[in-house]
């Protein structure tokens, strides 16, 4: 369902420009200060507001909170315009959110040259398939996911991937191939990945990079997110001094990490760490 749907208009705009601005506090400030003759404000189950719509001269805006508290003076500025309110899960909104920030770079960002070994899903589907059972439904992170091989293979294996990378080009690449779909994408430094995701079930980090003297602290914080995101964790990386570094950080969180050898891949996702059960 998209957002405009959700909401009860032809069609609505956010005022954050991308889904990585959804933090930031200063368009509380711009929600605030709209002209409007209308408005909608949109909340949740449990009566937790998700979004506010403003219609001015033709058009709406609308701001959406799944990543911070509306301001006070935004609900104020809702209340002065008699506007309606609209409920919906937020379960049915978060996807629809993600669908048209995913939708814009799918449409504006060119995407990257498509360079994706054809073994290489066979590959992933190979260490999933090792190492947990299948999915039933259930959401699986796909972090630093790229153009998106991991999320096409959870996809097959019955999960519902939930997918992450800061390269809009990879994500326009992935969208427009169809590993990735719009409403399970967003474009986010997943090193605050915490700020933008709740808690899920399951998580894979596929071949995310290369840990060295530059990128270990990048790395590291990296791991630190996947492992506070999720309890039964993927991690693969090309060599067994980097498996042992995923290792390490694993473990001074209180992380139980296992590290195995996968002969079928010998660059991309040689050495597998895995945390959590089946």
């Amino acid at each position: 369902m998209k957002a405009a749907e959700i909401l009860g208009v032809g069609t609505v705009s956010f005022v954050e420009p991308s889904y990585a601005d959804l933090t930031n506090p200063i368009f509380n400030e711009i929600l605030s200060g709209l002209p409007a003759d209308q408005s909608r404000l949109l909340i949740d189950e449990h009566d937790e507001p998700l979004a506010i719509a403003f219609h001015d001269a033709g058009s709406w805006l609308a701001g959406t909170f799944i990543c911070r508290k509306p301001s006070v003076a935004a609900i104020e500025h809702f209340e002065e315009v008699n506007g309606e309110i609209y409920q919906e899960d937020r379960k049915v909104w978060l996807p629809a959110v993600r669908e048209y920030y995913s939708n814009d770079i799918a449409a504006n960002v060119t995407p990257a040259v498509d360079d994706l070994n054809r073994d290489r899903p066979a590959i992933i589907e190979d260490v999933i398939a090792k190492t947990w059972n299948r999915g039933s439904g259930e959401t699986c992170l796909d972090f630093c996911c790229g153009s998106g091989a991991g999320s096409e293979v959870l996809r097959r294996f019955g999960y519902t991937p939930l997918s992450c990378d800061n390269d809009p080009a990879l994500l326009s690449r992935g969208l427009a191939a169809g590993r990735l779909l719009p409403q399970e994408t967003i474009c986010i430094d997943a090193t605050r990945a915490s700020d933008y995701l709740e808690p899920v079930p399951r998580a894979i980090g596929v071949m995310m990079g290369e840990i060295n003297t530059h990128t270990q602290d990048l790395w590291q914080q990296l791991v630190f997110q996947i492992f506070s995101l999720a309890d039964k964790v993927i991690i693969t990386v090309g060599t067994e001094p980097e498996a042992n570094l995923v290792r390490k950080w694993g473990e001074e969180m209180g992380r139980k990490v296992a590290v195995s050898d996968n002969p079928k891949d010998p660059i991309y996702d040689r050495w597998v760490c895995v945390s959590g059960g089946k």
